[in-house]
């Protein structure tokens, strides 16, 4: 909770740049792999696996799909608003939007426990395009750990070093 209002009330910033145009290109490469996968699904195409034999299995199960709608298409549009938001971040370099990347890669960190899950324990199958969109989510979320850590450390240093 301390991390919160720390994000909420801290609009300096302890963040590099390079922290967060890492944060970019890891959305951009999640961005890519789920897009073409979701590309793929409206073409009626399953991309062939060229490190694992499951892709298929995996893409053309009953959990690939929420009322139709590909999962992957929602993992594109995840990427593409944690995209935009570093893009935010570096021109605003406010904190709240720290907020917004822990809230959106912990959930989808968690999706991502859940289809590795689906994967290898009820489909019995895994895609490759699937492992690296959960890869990427995890590396996104670690990163947003990290930030809000930096900067709810940096606000620590300051507080203790204002009466001094």
């Amino acid at each position: 909770m301390k991390i919160l209002k720390t994000l909420l009330n801290n609009q300096s910033t302890i963040i590099s740049n390079s922290v967060i145009i890492f944060f970019a290109i890891v959305s951009l490469i999640g961005l890519a792999d789920t897009f073409f996968v979701t590309i793929n699904h409206y073409k009626g195409v399953i991309p062939p696996c060229t490190l694992l034999n499951g892709c298929e299995t995996v893409l053309t199960s009953k959990y690939s799909e929420i009322f139709g709608v590909p999962i992957a298409l929602f993992g594109a549009l995840f990427y593409g608003i944690v995209f935009l938001s570093a893009l935010a971040y570096l021109k605003t370099k406010n904190n709240k939007i720290i907020i917004v990347f822990l809230i959106l890669t912990a959930l989808a960190f968690l999706m991502s426990l859940f289809f590795i899950y689906l994967q290898f324990f009820v489909i019995k199958a895994v895609c490759e395009y699937c492992l690296t969109s959960a890869a990427a989510s995890t590396i996104l979320f670690a990163t947003s750990v990290f930030m809000a850590r930096r900067v709810a450390e940096s606000d620590s240093n300051i507080q203790c070093c204002k009466g001094h």
